[in-house]
């Protein structure tokens, strides 16, 4: 019989791979194979499984949506996408304006379309962004996205985009203050680079400098959003607002939406006819939205989170080097370039991980995942990293 993989790698493109896990289903933080094994999934489909799988409140407001109204289009309008905005901008606690769209690489082209509309108006021309920083796959945001590794091949690209060292806000400076810089892309945490945190206040004072420079600050918490760090937004920790935000991957608890959030002039920088999306604003993915919004839980976050990083910190091994991140937003850093192994050990012990950078394993588990459930995870971690460390 041929297998479910076979026919994955018999009809896809082969740009994934074959993956190493077919799923059948999920409860929770909890998800089974199509053999039977069981996993505690403890990277929630790259920080987009904000309630887990099955959770009542998203089955509930989905199934509801779907068998009312499963589509609009742009050109109509529809109660849950307003619902949404309103809830967002509540959220956000500033006045803003709302672009809905399908994903994250979307949410930040709709971002680069809009600055770069601001900077012609104001006679602004090229972008910065931050090296290693990651932005999407399509090619404008391909453009600002600093991993060489996939970005070169894809290029020349037509943007003018200076690239500085992530976290130096000095570098950033020189990058922005001739008075040519339209934005400055940047993320509050690198997620593809291994959840890499900036210094202390190097978000505020690019904040200054994009200020004083006259560009837009654009931050894109497409993973780092929706209570992942245990605020609903990384940037209310730090005590800065963006121009400009984009937002998706937790949003939609597992259904594709994103957003891109305009403060100030940026609000109003689109015009009738600027920009659109045929699925943008899909009334049941702004109901699964709303539904993840109104059930997370943002203290429980913090309390498992910080259980968790407490936990790794807690490990003496010498694969183990250190744990990085805030909330349920981690990277269990390693001394040696074996995050792959560690990977494959965790799906051996019944854990799914994510081997994001080669000595960095990523952890974004739902963010309903019990402490029970995290203390399993690291009572199992230093058997993982032995046998990771003899592999």
């Amino acid at each position: 019989m041929i297998s479910l993989f076979d026919r994955f790698e018999a009809a896809f493109m082969p740009n994934y791979g074959v993956p190493p896990v077919a799923l059948a289903r999920g409860e929770g933080s909890v998800v089974r194979g199509i053999d039977g094994t069981e996993y505690l999934d403890m990277f929630g489909g790259i920080a987009v499984s904000s309630l887990g799988h099955a959770h009542p409140a998203l089955v509930e407001a989905v199934s509801k949506q779907v068998a009312t109204l499963a589509h609009t289009s742009n050109l109509l309008l529809h109660e849950r996408e307003v619902e949404l905005a309103e809830k967002l901008l509540s959220l956000l606690g500033a006045p803003g304006r709302v672009f809905l769209a399908n994903s994250g690489t979307e949410a930040n082209e709709a971002a680069l379309k809009l600055a770069i509309k601001y900077g012609k108006s104001t006679g602004r021309s090229y972008f910065v962004a931050a090296e290693m920083g990651f932005h999407g796959r399509t090619l404008g945001a391909l453009s600002l996205t600093g991993k060489p590794s996939i970005r070169d091949q894809f290029g020349p690209f037509p943007l003018d985009v200076r690239f500085v060292p992530y976290g130096d806000a000095d570098a950033l400076a020189a990058a922005a203050v001739d008075g040519g810089c339209a934005a400055v892309f940047l993320e509050p945490t690198q997620g593809e680079a291994g959840v890499v945190p900036p210094p202390d206040g190097y978000m505020a004072r690019a904040r200054e400098i994009t200020r004083a420079a006259g560009a837009l600050l654009v931050a894109d918490e497409i993973q780092s959003a929706i209570g992942r760090t245990g605020h609903w937004f990384a940037h209310q920790a730090d005590g800065y607002l963006p121009d400009v935000l984009t937002l998706a991957k937790g949003l939609g608890g597992g259904l594709p939406i994103g957003a891109c959030v305009g403060f100030g002039p940026a609000a109003t920088v689109f015009e009738k006819g600027d920009h659109g999306s045929t699925f943008g604003g899909n009334p049941v993915s702004c109901a699964a939205a709303l539904a993840v919004l109104g059930n997370v839980d943002l203290a429980h976050v913090r309390a498992v989170g910080a259980e968790l990083r407490d936990g790794i910190e807690a490990i003496s091994h010498p694969l183990l080097k250190g744990v990085r991140g805030r909330g349920l937003w981690l990277a269990a850093v390693l001394t040696e370039d074996r995050a792959a192994q560690v990977q494959a050990a965790a799906q051996r012990a019944g854990f799914l991980v994510n081997a994001v950078q080669p000595d960095a394993i990523r952890l974004a588990p739902p963010l309903v995942i019990t402490s029970a459930q995290v203390r399993s995870f690291l009572t199992a971690f230093p058997s993982i990293l032995d046998e990771a460390a003899d592999g």
